[in-house]
C-alpha cells in the first residue's frame, strides 16, 4: 500500500505538470489519480500533435548563419526524463556530441522502470531540450540532432 507522503507526491506532480491522470503500479499494489477538468474541453490527439511541429533555431548571429534540419529525438513515452544513468554519472549525451543509431541518449522511468531511449538515427547533438528530472510527454522532443 502507498503511504499518504507517496500520495501526496504523487498528487504533487499531477499538479506541477499540470496533469490529468497517474497511473503506477508494482506486484503489489496499484493506484490511478485523476483530475477532474475544471472546463470541459475537446482534447486533441496528443499522438499526432508533436510530430507535426518541429522546433526551429532562429539566426541570431548574422556571421554564423545557423541551420535547422528539423531531427528530434522525441520520447516514446510519458515518464521523468533523465539524463545520466544515475546522479553521480556525467549525462549519456552532451551538445556537440555525435551519436549512431541505437546509441543510450537518456533514460525516462515510467511506472518504476527505467527505460533506456535510444537514436533513432545518427548525428550531433545540437540542443537538449528538456533538464533532468522533467516529466516528459509521449512524442515531446527531447534532443535536437543535426
Amino acid at each position: 500500500m502507498y503511504t499518504l507522503d507517496e500520495l501526496k507526491e504523487i498528487i504533487a506532480l499531477l499538479e506541477e505538470h499540470n496533469l490529468t491522470t497517474i497511473k503506477m503500479s508494482d506486484k503489489t499494489n496499484s493506484v490511478c489519480i485523476e483530475k477532474a477538468p475544471a472546463v470541459v474541453q475537446p482534447v486533441a490527439p496528443t499522438v499526432s500533435a508533436p510530430a507535426v511541429q518541429a522546433p526551429v533555431i532562429e539566426n541570431t548571429n548574422a556571421s554564423k548563419p545557423v541551420v535547422s534540419t528539423g531531427k528530434t529525438i522525441d520520447s516514446p513515452m510519458v515518464g521523468v526524463f533523465y539524463a545520466a544513468p544515475n546522479p553521480d554519472s556525467k549525462p549519456f549525451v552532451t551538445v556537440g556530441q555525435s551519436v549512431k543509431k541505437g546509441d543510450v541518449v537518456c533514460i525516462i522511468e515510467a511506472m518504476k522502470i527505467m527505460n533506456e531511449i535510444t537514436a533513432d538515427e545518427s548525428g550531433t547533438v545540437t540542443e537538449v531540450l528538456v533538464k533532468n528530472g522533467d516529466v516528459v510527454e509521449y512524442g515531446q522532443p527531447m534532443f535536437k540532432i543535426g
